[in-house]
This record gives C-alpha cells, sequence and structure tokens, in this order.
C-alpha cells in the first residue's frame, strides 16, 4: 500500500510537471481576416490613433501573452500591416491621393492627416508582429526599437494634430494572409 502511494504521488508529480505552463499555451485565434476598409483607422479626427488600433486589434490580449498568439493571428497581423503599408505607398493609396489633391488643400491636409494615422496602424501592428515573434523565439530587439521609435513619433505627431480633420483613402485590400 505504502509503494502504491509513493507510486501514484511520482506518476501525479510528473503529469503535472509535464503540463505546458501558461506562457507557452497557443490560444484560440482572435482575429479574421478583414477588408482594408474594416480596420482602417483613417477617417474621423487627429489625437487617438494608438487608442483606434486597439479598438480594431485586441492588442492588450496579445500582449498578455505574446509567446501564445496562435500563427493564424500572427499572420493576419502581418497581412493587415502589408495592407496599410500598401494603403499609405501603393498604386491609389496615401500617397497619390495627396499628389492628386494638392498637399497644401484642405482635402491633401486632411489625407495628410490620415495618413499619419494609417503609419500609426502600421507600425502599431509592425512592433506587435515583431514582439510576438521574439516571444516565440525569432526575434530581433534591435528592430523592435527601431518600429518602435518610428510608431512613437508617428504617435507624436498624431497627438500633435489632435482634433484636426483626417480623411481615409478607398483602397482595396485585406487582412488576408
Amino acid at each position: 500500500m505504502y509503494l502504491y502511494k509513493i507510486i501514484l504521488f511520482a506518476s501525479l508529480a510528473v503529469s503535472v510537471t509535464a503540463l505546458p505552463t501558461k506562457s507557452s499555451q497557443k490560444r484560440a485565434d482572435l482575429l479574421q481576416v478583414q477588408d482594408y476598409s474594416e480596420f482602417q483607422i483613417s477617417d474621423g479626427v487627429a489625437g487617438n490613433a494608438l487608442a483606434e488600433v486597439a479598438q480594431k486589434f485586441p492588442i492588450d490580449q496579445f500582449q498578455a501573452n505574446l509567446a501564445g498568439v496562435s500563427k493564424n493571428d500572427l499572420a493576419i497581423l502581418n497581412a493587415a500591416r502589408e495592407a496599410a503599408e500598401d494603403a499609405e505607398t501603393g498604386k491609389g493609396g496615401f500617397n497619390d491621393a495627396i499628389d492628386q489633391a494638392g498637399k497644401d488643400s484642405d482635402d491633401g491636409k486632411a489625407l495628410q492627416v490620415g495618413k499619419i494615422k494609417n503609419k500609426v496602424l502600421k507600425l502599431q501592428l509592425e512592433v506587435l508582429a515583431l514582439q510576438i515573434k521574439a516571444a516565440q523565439g525569432n526575434g530581433d530587439q534591435s528592430k523592435i526599437t527601431e518600429e518602435q521609435t518610428k510608431l512613437n513619433n508617428n504617435v507624436a505627431l498624431d497627438k500633435a494634430s489632435a482634433g484636426d480633420q483626417s480623411q481615409s483613402v478607398n483602397f482595396a485590400a485585406s487582412s488576408q494572409p
């Protein structure tokens, strides 16, 4: 009987220690593929772009367990970042729209404010994806620092324009990996 209890206790102890820890557990997918128009933040007014990104993407939930973010969610984050970048520099994106409207016109100024908000979206998703990769063992701290600096600069520009009208572009893209 005494030997039985020791074996039972030992096997229970081994089972418990073999369980994955919270930080390594993968969670269920939190994101779904969306069109750029559904997750863009460039409409409205400037001043709160970072909070607007957090309304579109569960940033806090991801940051609570970066190592546990699913491959699918990471792929969607990367695709959304690429869509935001394409909306900035691609054909028919912000740069083209600003050139067409004239950078000193009211529309051009609103598009420039929208472009800054779009950069905040793009860079927040980039920093988050890099942090996830680092937590999952494939990180580059210098790249995270570089992108975080760019994000901080664009957040400051957004806040400096607080209350200014912001305009999005009609851009066809999605977060489809």
